[in-house]
């Protein structure tokens, strides 16, 4: 085979499979479908894991919170509180 009539062959080649359609490969459909199952699978535990993860958060955010407002309690607390006087009085004022 010379040079053109193998680019002919190749040409006619390209061109039939451009025509003809896709067969149908159960095969391909079934590896489809386990990728499928597969990306559910992942996407459904990846889901689960930032859930635990904002659940979790959530508790340290309100922990936090108390917390806050129990050091601000105290503080007003300590401010309202008149201070005792001391019971030693001072000498040479």
């Amino acid at each position: 085979m010379d040079g053109k009539e193998l680019k002919d062959v190749r040409e006619q080649q390209s061109s039939e499979s451009k025509d003809d359609p896709v067969q149908f490969d159960p095969s391909r459909m079934i590896g489809i479908i386990k990728r499928r199952a597969l990306i559910k699978e992942l996407a459904s535990a990846y889901h689960a894991e930032c859930r635990t993860l904002c659940q979790d958060l959530l508790q340290l955010q309100k922990k936090w919170e108390e917390f806050q407002y129990v050091e601000k309690r105290v503080a007003e607390e300590a401010l309202l509180q008149p201070k005792k006087p001391s019971k030693r009085s001072k000498k040479g004022y």
